[in-house]
């Protein structure tokens, strides 16, 4: 069975290989398995119609949304979740504890050397210019798309003494529906997007959802742009409703004169949650896992890139 994968330092990680597997860097009629890389991702469309005898496309990608078009019908479509666990439930904590402690602020004040007295309770003559400052410990954070990235979060948060809720397709120990928001939402000291981008979760954080929040909580998304509308987001950020830690955006890149960059209580990062230096390990370790299931005729992992 012939694998497509880039000649990469990072293919090593598929090791061990199964009897009958032969790794090739170029297109090849023969080609069953494809792990779609970033070196093999550009002009993918193309790519797919060389390989007529082609049955898995293992991405090293999380979310597959963008290549489900693509995907010619009968080929199965795996995703990397999993390999991302680490790197994004770590930003999201990052992200939690920053703007909890406003390290956004005082890192603003910090430019203009002042010292603000009144940020310290037991020293303030009068209302802080960077509002309270907060723990982790006792707050509710609600997860919204509670696979494994979640439940990797839920296990970060649980010593600082966070009480996590999911939310998934379908409802089980761990999370309930998203039928259950308008309940959920007024609850949560902060929200965490980690869904995929469907036609159920495409705009899903609009005005209502934003308006059902707790004053004051938290908004961070870690998963696709899309899934907020960012026109409503502006507005809820400019009204000092709530704050937001964004990793994706809508549109992304985002345009240097869009409006969200000048938002108050907003943290943007360019897309580098998962971009941490052993991603590709992690990535390329699980692509590895899956050929060998696939080679044993064991389920594949990750189909279409379910929660």
């Amino acid at each position: 069975m012939k694998v497509l994968v880039a000649d990469v330092p990072h293919r090593r990680e598929l090791e061990p290989l199964p009897d009958g597997v032969e790794l090739v860097a170029e297109p090849d009629a023969e080609v069953e398995f494809v792990v779609l890389g970033p070196e093999l991702a550009v002009g993918v469309r193309a790519l797919f119609e060389r390989l007529p005898n082609l049955r898995v496309v293992q991405s090293t990608s999380a979310g597959v949304d963008s290549l489900l078009p693509l995907v010619p019908e009968g080929v199965t479509l795996c995703g990397a979740s999993g390999a991302y666990n680490i790197a994004v439930s770590e930003w999201v904590v990052a992200m939690l504890l920053a703007l909890g402690w406003r390290l956004p602020q005082f890192y603003e004040l910090q430019q203009r050397a002042e010292w603000d007295t009144n940020a310290g309770d037991w020293i303030s003559t009068g209302p802080s210019s960077i509002g309270r400052v907060n723990d982790l410990d006792g707050a509710t954070v609600l997860i919204f798309g509670h696979g494994s990235i979640g439940r990797a979060l839920a296990a970060r948060l649980a010593p600082f003494g966070v009480r996590t809720i999911g939310i998934a397709r379908h409802a089980r120990d761990d999370a309930e529906t998203p039928e259950a928001l308008p309940r959920l939402l007024p609850e949560a000291d902060a929200v965490v997007l980690l869904a995929p981008l469907t036609p159920e979760t495409r705009g899903a954080v609009d005005a209502d959802f934003l308006a059902r929040m707790k004053e004051g909580a938290l908004l961070i998304n870690a998963a696709r742009g899309a899934i907020v509308n960012t026109d409503a987001l502006v507005e809820a950020l400019r009204a000092g409703h709530i704050r937001a830690a964004l990793d994706v955006t809508d549109p992304e890149p985002l345009p240097p004169e869009h409006p969200l960059w000048q938002a108050p209580n907003v943290i943007i990062t360019p897309h580098i949650a998962g971009s941490v230096t052993r991603w590709r390990n992690r990535a390329y370790r699980l692509a590895g896992e899956q050929l060998r299931r696939y080679a044993a005729g064991e389920p594949l992992l990750n189909v279409n890139a379910g929660d």
